[in-house]
């Protein structure tokens, strides 16, 4: 029998009588705990708000979790089983005498990320080190989902800001007349630092060198960044720059404590590469865009030559940067000053101040730090014409009599759709209205693509009932050939459809089963893929979200010093792409024996793997023994995502697992439920401050679901490395208690065990997956209607051994899918 049960009558075939027998005393007239009401309920449900009451009856029946165990009545085994049958049958029949299809998909725009790339391959621009959205507004996220037709609202400020990144978008790929003239610039001594190190540096090195010493991303911001201050006015045109330096590591080998530096003694030092902007900021301090470019291994000894290319945007300079360096040099040079005065002159002893520090340490000591001697930077080499110009102007260039041709060709590839004539004809008015002008035919030109790229045919997925080629008006109407070909795109590459798409689009072939499952195919097999991994799992997972509440610097340096919100990420990425390439089983997110780490990431977990030297930033799958880690429970992105940044909460990570592991979010907290107050002064665990809450009426029906799943996870402190005691200032605190009790009644002890109670509930994991998958494909929520076509595909997922590419393939090829 379950946990709790007693007997009781027979099952009762009226529903009301076994809700009024056990469900009423929490969710009836007087209480209604959740918001939560059954009392009201009729059979059959009279609308969509009644079928999800049920639905919601039957997964808390299904999962075990209702009635609770303080409730005064429990159905035993053969009743609650009865029950969840005739649940079932109601809802069935509910969905078939209602609409025959679930949500309709409303009026989406482009969101940030699918514009870029969209407007990245329509105009052939490379935007790595280029944002024209820096000044829109941030899109709206519906349940962390960033592509949600209703959430993403229009407003005229948006409108301008289309407009001002529609005139920088088309001036930047089609605006240039004449091939950039290659230049070479040598810049050799006169090297200037940032301000706080221009000091030593001049005295020391009379600004012979220019030298690099921490991570990028630190606080003071004195040595992550080395730019050529006599190249601060950056490149003269876009196009991509051979760039040498004469460079060689110094003292990676050091006679100081190795704590000062925190290097990894047996990695070479790598030199990076960033574009900066003096219209951005300083130079030497992080800028809004710094993607790294290209970056190489730096040799110890003797300086040698390497060599880097980059694409750099016009008024762009190269600044040098050190990606595995020491996390902060101020302090470095301060502790070394003062840790070592013995190893000073005493013709020069150190006499105190970050100045001198700096000074004496670069005069006398041996302060590990890349040094280089003479840049040189040749460009721009880019092809001519530009492969845009070539696309829409041809091999000839721009001619005036061929404007009604180049616009059809534009609007063609920009609307996703055959343009019509009446919207050629309305770009040719504004062609002749700018030539009326005194606009030369060109720029006439130029400016009607401006507003192809701020028409609602291109800033909007429109799918419309039926479509041109569809059939059926309204919701549960079958997509288009060109609607399907752009839902398949989006959701997979988050930007258009490319000609092999395109061409079955115009053919009407991609309507066709087989023809759809093998672009699926050919799509998850391109890099470009990668666009999916990293936009579904930033809203399953919330890992958008990671940095929001960063990490506190002085707890956990390590943190900042080894990248690992990079790494961390990219774990996650990789695992992901594992399933997809093998068809590995959606299941690994639950446990996993292994998972994809660098060694930064692999120290952290105390991973025993092994990495070849320099390689220590590259990632590899490692075999996981520590069972703690399997999974996405163990992974540092999580982890991180659901603590705030200085202490963990079982509350906040158990929400996130009932959420986006399980599919069942709890209720909002009643509005006059105070918020738990941690005590600072770690005399009490959360988990005694929690026994409270629960002991509230108010509180016990949402923390017994709760708690349980965040406890299992109190292992993990605020950035995922693992711990045994809560910490107390700079003493160990209480012992940390990760067992719990499931709403079932079932028990685990660790996290592990925990893991295990969740393999038992794949069934509910699949389905939350597929819901999520489903939502992101479509850009609407799943509604109760479409409940039949998710349990179809779940179905079908565990004959197919839960496949993630499989499971990819049920969700394409879905009723809900395929229509409006």
């Amino acid at each position: 029998m379950l946990a709790g049960a007693s007997a009781g009558p027979a099952a009762p075939a009226d529903p009301s009588a076994f809700l009024a027998t056990y469900c009423y005393e929490c969710h009836g007239e007087d209480k209604q705990k959740g918001d939560r009401r059954f009392d009201r309920l009729s059979f059959p449900p009279a609308d969509g708000h009644a079928l999800i009451a049920i639905q919601d009856i039957i997964d808390q029946l299904t999962l075990g979790e209702m009635p609770p165990k303080k409730a005064k009545k429990h159905p035993d085994d053969a009743e609650r089983t009865a029950a969840i049958e005739a649940f079932t049958s109601i809802a069935r029949k509910a969905r078939e005498t209602m609409e025959s299809t679930g949500g309709e998909t409303v009026l989406r725009r482009l969101n940030r990320r699918e514009y870029l790339n969209t407007v990245s391959d329509l105009l052939a621009i490379d935007l790595t080190a280029f944002d024209p959205t820096t000044k829109f507004p941030a899109d709206r996220e519906a349940e962390h989902m960033d592509n949600i037709g209703d959430a993403l609202v229009t407003s005229g400020y948006l409108l301008d800001q289309y407009l001002e990144a529609a005139d920088a978008l088309v001036e930047k790929s089609l605006g240039s007349t004449e091939p950039p003239e290659p230049r070479t610039w040598t810049f050799k001594g006169d090297f200037y630092q940032g301000q706080e190190l221009d000091y030593s540096h001049k005295r020391v090195y009379k600004y012979r060198y220019l030298c690099v010493y921490e991570v990028p991303n630190t606080t003071k911001h004195e040595g992550g960044y080395a730019a050529i201050e006599k190249f601060r006015d950056g490149v003269p045109a876009d196009g991509f720059y051979e760039i040498k330096v004469l460079a060689h590591a110094l003292n990676r080998d050091h006679p100081y404590d190795p704590e000062i530096f925190k290097l990894d003694p047996d990695e070479p030092f790598r030199l990076g590469i960033v574009p900066g902007d003096q219209a951005a900021g300083l130079l030497h301090h992080p800028q809004p865009i710094e993607p790294q470019l290209a970056e190489v291994t730096v040799p110890d000894g003797e300086p040698q030559w390497l060599t880097m290319t980059v694409w750099l945007n016009k008024g762009q300079t190269p600044r040098f940067i050190f990606p595995n360096g020491m996390m902060n040099c101020r302090s470095a040079f301060g502790a070394v000053a003062r840790r070592y005065e013995s190893h000073w002159p005493k013709s020069d002893p150190y006499k105190g101040g970050i100045v001198e520090a700096r000074r004496i340490v670069l005069q006398h000591g041996k302060m590990p730090h890349i040094r280089i001697h003479e840049v040189r930077i040749d460009g721009p080499r880019v092809p001519w014409p530009p492969a845009a110009q070539q696309r829409f102007f041809g091999a000839e260039g721009f001619r005036p009599e061929q404007s009604r041709a180049i616009l059809e060709r534009f609007a063609d590839r920009a609307y996703r759709r055959p343009a019509t004539t009446a919207e050629v004809d309305r770009l040719m008015a504004v062609v002749e209205a700018r030539k009326a002008k005194g606009h030369a035919p060109r720029q006439a030109v130029l400016d009607a693509m401006k507003t192809i790229l701020c028409s609602p045919a291109f800033l909007y997925l429109a799918e419309p009932a039926g479509g041109k080629g569809g059939q059926g008006d309204g919701a549960g109407a079958l997509l288009g050939p060109h609607d399907l070909a752009s839902r398949l795109s989006y959701f997979l590459w988050a930007t258009m459809p490319d000609d092999e798409l395109r061409g079955l689009a115009d053919r009407g072939e991609i309507t066709q089963p087989a023809v759809l499952a093998g672009q699926l195919e050919r799509l998850l097999d391109d890099p470009r893929s990668d666009e999916f991994i990293a936009g579904f799992l930033d809203s399953w997972l919330n890992l958008r979200a990671l940095g929001d509440m960063p990490p506190d610097r002085d707890t956990f340096g390590i943190y900042y010093a080894k990248n690992l919100q990079n790494a961390m990420k990219r774990e996650t990425s990789l695992f992901t792409r594992h399933l997809l390439d093998t068809n590995g089983p959606i299941t690994d997110f639950l446990d996993a024996g292994y998972t994809f780490v660098n060694k930064p990431l692999a120290r952290h977990y105390g991973l025993d793997a092994e990495f070849e030297t320099g390689k220590a930033h590259e990632f590899r799958r490692v075999e996981i023994t520590d069972r703690r880690r399997g999974g996405l429970l163990g992974m540092g992105g999580v982890l991180t995502v659901t603590a705030n940044g200085i202490e963990t909460s079982p509350v906040t990570r158990g929400v996130w697992i009932l959420e986006n592991i399980l599919g069942t979010p709890p209720a909002p907290p009643p509005d006059d439920v105070p918020p738990i107050d941690p005590d600072i002064r770690g005399a009490t665990t959360i988990r005694d401050q929690l026994k409270k809450h629960r002991d509230s009426p108010a509180c016990y029906d949402c923390h017994r679901k709760i708690d349980p799943p965040g406890f299992a996870l109190e292992g993990f402190d605020p950035i995922g490395a693992w711990r045994t005691h809560y910490p107390m200032g700079r003493r160990q605190g209480p012992r940390i208690d990760t067992s719990g009790e499931l709403g079932n009644g079932r028990r685990f002890r660790d996290v592990v065990e925990f893991k295990e109670l969740l393999a038992d509930r794949k069934d509910f994991f699949a389905r939350m997956l597929a819901e999520r998958l489903l939502t992101y494909a479509t850009g609407r929520r799943v509604e109760p209607l479409d409940r039949p076509d998710v349990d179809r595909i779940v179905r079908e997922l565990a004959d197919a051994d839960h496949g993630m590419r499989t499971l990819l393939e049920k969700v394409v090829t879905s009723p809900v899918f395929r229509s409006r």
